[in-house]
């Protein structure tokens, strides 16, 4: 079953026993928010193609808002979410480590991207165009996405939504 936003809006934020199990939910929605600005990255991105523009200023500013978002999530799983899955479940160490894998790929990619957009400015002012292969290395990095995302999704949401909430009287 693939997750979608409508799934998530139907989920209850609390169990019975009043346990958050949002932390694997808010996961998912955070994939969906990134799936689709990628998306509209692209479109954005494919559509100017057509009109010779190029990768205008506000394009690369929205591309590079993006890749800075992705990095920051990936961080954010590799110092934070994962250690603590793998404390709690240390069964799932071995799909964790593949997720981390994942993530230097796509940091990779991410690299790339940056480069090709900073240096697109310069690019116009020489007659040549990066956007093209802006737009190929976003269409790898959608394919990579899509499933490393379904993979972590149907892997660790059960686990993260297990996780009880921090207790605020701590520390």
């Amino acid at each position: 079953m693939d997750i979608s936003r409508e799934y998530l809006e139907n989920l209850s934020p609390l169990e019975p026993a009043g346990r958050l199990t949002a932390f694997g939910n808010q996961l998912v929605d955070t994939h969906i928010r990134l799936r689709e600005e990628l998306a509209g990255i692209r479109e954005d991105l494919a559509a100017a193609r057509p009109r010779g523009s190029g990768t205008t200023r506000q394009l690369r500013t929205h591309c590079l808002a993006f890749c800075s978002a992705l990095s920051r999530h990936h961080t954010d799983e590799d110092e934070g979410t994962f250690p603590a899955l793998a404390a709690r479940h240390p069964e799932l160490r071995p799909v964790l480590e593949l997720l981390g894998q994942d993530h230097q790929v796509v940091s990779g990619i991410l690299r790339s991207v940056e480069e090709l957009l900073r240096g697109a400015s310069d690019a116009a002012d020489d007659g040549t165009d990066n956007a093209p292969k802006v737009l190929r290395e976003l269409d790898g990095l959608s394919a990579l996405l899509d499933s490393h995302f379904t993979y972590e999704e149907k892997r660790i949401v059960t686990a993260l939504n297990a996780l009880a909430a921090p207790d605020r009287h701590d520390g």
